[in-house]
C-alpha cells in the first residue's frame, strides 16, 4: 500500500454512485490514506438511487474517516497540505463548469480550488447528460489545464443520449496512480462499451 494521501470526492450524478463506491473501494485498496469529501447535494438528497445518510456512511467505512461535506470542513485541505491527489468522482458538468470558471462554492469545488494551491493533480470522473452539449467547452478548457487529468470515459448511449458523457470507473484507480507520476492515462477518450 502506497503511502499518499487521497481525496476522494462524489458529486451529484446519482445513477453513478454504485461505480464511485467501487472505485472507492479500488483507490483504498492501494493508498494508505483516503479522505471522503461529498458535494452539498450529495449531503442532502436521497434519490431513488440511494438515500443520502446510506453514501456517506459507506464512504466514512470505506475510509475509515469522517466525509467532509461542507465549505468550513473543506477549507483546511489547501492550507495544511493535506491531499497528494483529489479524485473527483463523479464529477458533473455543474462541478465541471465550476471548476472552468473558478467557482468555489461547494465542498468539492473548494476542495479541489484549496488543492491546486498546492501544485498538486486533481482526477476527474465525468459524468454528465450533457458531456458532448453545453459541458462541452468546460470539459475542454480543464483537459488543457495543468495538473487536470481525467479519467478516460466514452459516450454511454449514443443513441438514446447523444450528448451524455459517463467516464469507466474501474480506471478510477490507474487514472490515478498516473496522475499521481504527472502523466494523462490514455486513450482518454474511449471507443463504444462492448
Amino acid at each position: 500500500m502506497e503511502n499518499k494521501t487521497i481525496g476522494f470526492a462524489v458529486c451529484g450524478s446519482f445513477c453513478t454512485h454504485a461505480k464511485a463506491l467501487e472505485a472507492l473501494e479500488a483507490i483504498r485498496a492501494r493508498y494508505a490514506h483516503i479522505i471522503p469529501i461529498v458535494s452539498e447535494t450529495v449531503a442532502e438528497n436521497d434519490t431513488r438511487f440511494g438515500n443520502a445518510h446510506d453514501l456517506m456512511r459507506e464512504m466514512a467505512r470505506i475510509c475509515d474517516h469522517r466525509v467532509i461535506s461542507t465549505l468550513k470542513e473543506a477549507e483546511p485541505i489547501g492550507p495544511q497540505g493535506l491531499l497528494d491527489l483529489l479524485i473527483i468522482a463523479p464529477c458533473t458538468g455543474n462541478t465541471l463548469g465550476k471548476l472552468a470558471g473558478g467557482i468555489a462554492d461547494t465542498a468539492v469545488t473548494l476542495a479541489a480550488k484549496a488543492h491546486l494551491r498546492n501544485g498538486r493533480p486533481i482526477l476527474l470522473a465525468p459524468s454528465t447528460n450533457d458531456g458532448l452539449g453545453a459541458s462541452a467547452r468546460n470539459l475542454g478548457a480543464l483537459m488543457a489545464r495543468k495538473y487536470i487529468y481525467l479519467v478516460p470515459f466514452r459516450q454511454d448511449d449514443p443513441a438514446g443520449k447523444p450528448a451524455s458523457l459517463v467516464a469507466d470507473f474501474g480506471l478510477v484507480a490507474p487514472a490515478a496512480q498516473a496522475a499521481l507520476e504527472g502523466r494523462q492515462l490514455q486513450p482518454v477518450l474511449l471507443g463504444p462499451k462492448e
